[in-house]
């Protein structure tokens, strides 16, 4: 029997893609290379222009891996939000090549970076040298790529070959695939993600500890890629083709998971907190007095107040999740709310150039924290809208688009 109903060729990306996809290898490439000559040329700013692409690095391969990680979790669950998003999840995953490639100068630069790699004599990070040490780091750092790089290859082969099916059957069946892969996939996702922030971000401070450090990550990724698609749906929903397909309940449901995922980052928050307050251990308590004093603690209630509280409120509504403009404006906002959580996390961490020294707000900030985030995006977000436009904005032979297109037509 055959299924399609769409015509591939009637939805490819606007042709808007490529005007943003060139302003952002503009934006990008050239405050890439503002950061690389600062840290060649100058030695002393070395360790602040790998801390700040870090950051960069961080928040938008944070967007990428957790398109990724909601890829997954759309075919564990279903939902019409997750097949009328699922090319743009897919777009974001397949960028994971370019943020192993923005990966290489974190690798090249860690003894730069990470104060443990020159603590050879302290004792606690003897004890932890078998598995805090440069090689075994950056032998993880490839493991998780290519984990991760095994489940964007396996999703978006059975997705792509969907395209090009023939029979009913045949596409359920790629469908059940990804599907009875996705359930596992997402219990190695989660524990890959979970190491990857205890790499990359926690040993910043090589004294200091969480359990909760992964869940964090997985929470907060997962929140960034939906506030991602929700700005890009947003951008294409009144233009060809997808001003035929998309609806305000699709942006409602995604609209309430960005509610949970707000409402699980606040308590895994909160968890951490009060674990270690409880705890009232010396070496767990300094990470949150370092960033309740000063301007760390008013950017520490910031969070509080407009990553959690504020969005919370407003996601409440239901006219706002149904309407595309407003909910696309939360989005952004809840992005840069997440960039800002980012360097709360990475800002206040000791220092190689100062002994170890914890810096105050002031002291740490540095102009390159703004410069990178741009550099590292404008890459990203190039690789992205190519990944876009490689195939039609909907998987036109899944079995349930029909039926995902009239779900957001529904009142």
């Amino acid at each position: 029997m055959m299924i399609s109903k769409f015509d591939a060729q009637d939805f490819q990306a606007p042709e808007q893609v490529n005007g943003w996809r060139t302003i952002s290898l503009g934006i990008g490439g050239i405050a890439s290379v503002i950061i690389l000559v600062i840290a060649l040329i100058f030695p002393e700013y070395r360790e602040q222009a790998l801390r700040s692409w870090l950051l960069g690095f961080i928040f938008w391969g944070g967007i990428g891996i957790g398109c990724l990680g909601i890829l997954i979790l759309q075919y564990v669950t279903g939902g019409a939000w997750g097949v009328i998003s699922r090319r743009i999840l897919e777009a974001g995953s397949r960028t994971l090549p370019v943020i192993a490639l923005l990966f290489v100068p974190l690798a090249i630069g860690a003894t730069s970076l990470y104060e443990w790699s020159h603590l050879s004599d302290d004792p606690i990070i003897q004890h932890r040298q078998p598995y805090l040490n440069v090689g075994w780091w950056i032998f993880r750092a490839v493991l998780y790529f290519v984990l991760w790089g095994v489940m964007t290859v396996l999703l978006n082969r059975w997705s792509g070959r969907q395209d090009g099916a023939a029979t009913y059957d045949e596409a359920a069946k790629l469908s059940a695939d990804a599907s009875k892969f996705s359930g596992p996939a997402l219990a190695f996702f989660i524990l890959v993600v979970s190491f990857a922030a205890i790499d990359w971000v926690m040993t910043l401070d090589p004294h200091w500890y969480s359990t909760m450090w992964g869940f964090l990550y997985v929470a907060g990724w997962g929140l960034s890629a939906f506030c991602f698609v929700v700005t890009i749906l947003a951008f294409l929903v009144d233009k060809k083709p997808m001003n035929r397909v998309l609806g305000k309940r699709h942006f409602h449901d995604i609209g309430k998971l960005m509610l949970a995922l707000v409402m699980v980052w606040a308590y895994f928050n909160f968890s951490q907190y009060l674990i270690i307050w409880s705890g009232n251990l010396p070496e767990e308590t300094k990470w949150y007095i370092t960033r309740m004093d000063g301007a760390w603690g008013a950017i520490g209630l910031l969070l509080l107040l407009f990553h959690f509280a504020f969005p919370f409120l407003v996601l409440l509504n239901r006219d706002i999740k149904r309407n595309a403009k407003w909910l696309a404006i939360l989005a952004v906002f809840i992005l840069l709310l997440r960039l800002l959580d980012m360097y709360y996390m990475i800002g206040p961490s000791p220092r190689i150039g100062t002994h170890g020294k914890e810096l105050d707000f002031l002291s740490s900030f540095s102009w390159m924290d703004l410069v990178a985030p741009f550099a590292v995006g404008g890459i990203w977000l190039w690789a992205f809208f190519g990944e876009l436009k490689k195939r039609p904005l909907v998987p036109i032979n899944d079995p349930y688009l029909e039926n995902a297109i009239n779900h957001g037509k529904g009142h």
